[in-house]
């Protein structure tokens, strides 16, 4: 059991007249988390994967969700993606029954967006659940343990099944990216082609901290631009990869329009390569390092609503930064380094935004990873 960042942000939603709605992959501890938040409460749990549960919340009547809830005060309904017109039934529930505390789980983000966004508009408090983060990690296990843990997270990851199974992590990844990853995105998508979506995945894993073209993995997969910018909309959506952006404001020469694609979770996107070698025999060591630091970050970032805006940076000269982070008005710039290494940031960038340029490595990255 890992304490989650967000669980005390919850808890001090309790009451509020709106909906608690959390969403992400599947695996990641949504369950668990709302089990936990609801322990001590008496609550009445649906499980939407249930078919009945399914038959009975689709399009039903007040006066028949009345006879479902009875006297409970705290409903909890799990993957309600799964029922097919579920933002209508809870905004009946949140209208109708104002005493009752509605808390939602559901593991895919561009299903239950459509389905939930418009029902209910200013009805709930949405919040977006992902892979253990180094922060919650540390916490549960200490300093010393976690410190033990770094290039085996590098490797297999932070999914919650994974790290209760450490010395099965290649079986508990194999199950979890056969069963759980492509179930949602082929059930709530129109993926005609799965063997496409695979080939994509593995193209995107292989690019991992590269700038990737739509039009040359076109090419790659005999597909077009436009069928290969919904499929990465769809992993997106599906809590798989994020983009990152390339920034440019005042600069001539700036790179504009491209982007980097990473992995929420490495051990899903070591899986899909199918490569858990050791890091020192890896010549993608830097990479799996730049993208567990942007992902941690990006958990950090959404978890604490810094409001942050996140990029990348280089110009048609080849100069370029990893990461840069605008907040508050002000601009940081980040470069990755696994080895004790000091970056030469470009003098330019960091004068024309007065810019703060920082160095990542192995020794400091807590302060990156733990804002």
């Amino acid at each position: 059991m890992f304490e989650r960042t967000i669980e005390n942000v919850i808890k001090a939603k309790f009451g509020s007249g709106k909906a608690i709605i959390v969403a992400g992959a599947r695996q990641v501890g949504k369950t668990t988390l709302l089990k936990k938040i609801l322990e001590d409460k008496d609550y009445l749990f649906l499980d939407a994967d249930d078919p009945t549960t399914r038959a009975l919340l689709q399009n039903p009547t007040t006066e028949q969700i009345r006879t479902i809830i009875g006297d409970h005060k705290y409903v909890f309904l799990d993957e309600a993606q799964r029922i097919s017109g579920i933002g209508l039934t809870l905004k009946i529930i949140t209208d109708q029954f104002k005493d009752v505390q509605l808390f939602v789980s559901g593991s895919s983000s561009f299903d239950l967006g459509n389905a939930l966004n418009e029902p209910l508009t200013g009805r709930k408090w949405a919040y977006e659940l992902f892979p253990v983060s180094w922060e919650e990690y540390e916490n549960s296990i200490g300093f010393v343990k976690a410190e033990q843990q770094v290039e085996n997270r590098l490797l297999y990851g932070f999914y919650p099944e994974v790290l209760n199974n450490q010395g099965n992590e290649r079986e508990t990844l194999k199950n979890l990216v056969n069963s759980y990853l492509y179930r949602d995105l082929l059930a709530f998508s129109d993926i005609r082609k799965p063997e496409i979506l695979e080939q994509l995945l593995l193209a995107l894993a292989l690019q991992t901290g590269s700038e990737v073209n739509y039009n040359e993995l076109s090419k790659l997969l005999k597909i077009n631009k436009i069928t290969v910018q919904n499929y990465i909309d769809i992993l997106e959506k599906g809590y798989i990869i994020f983009r990152l952006n390339s920034f440019s404001r005042n600069l001539r020469n700036e790179i504009k329009q491209n982007r980097k694609i990473y992995f929420w979770d490495n051990g899903v996107r070591n899986m899909i390569i199918g490569d858990f070698k050791s890091l020192n025999l890896r010549l993608d060591k830097g990479a799996l390092w730049e993208n567990f630091l942007i992902a941690e970050r990006k958990k950090q970032n959404l978890y604490k609503d810094t409001f942050a805006r996140v990029f990348f940076w280089r110009t048609q000269q080849q100069q370029e930064i990893d990461f840069v982070e605008e907040k508050d008005g002000e601009i940081f710039a980040y470069e990755f380094k696994w080895k004790d290494k000091k970056s030469k940031f470009p003098q330019k960038f960091l004068d024309v935004y007065n810019a703060t340029g920082t160095t990542i490595d192995r020794n400091n990255f807590r302060e990156f990873v733990r804002i």
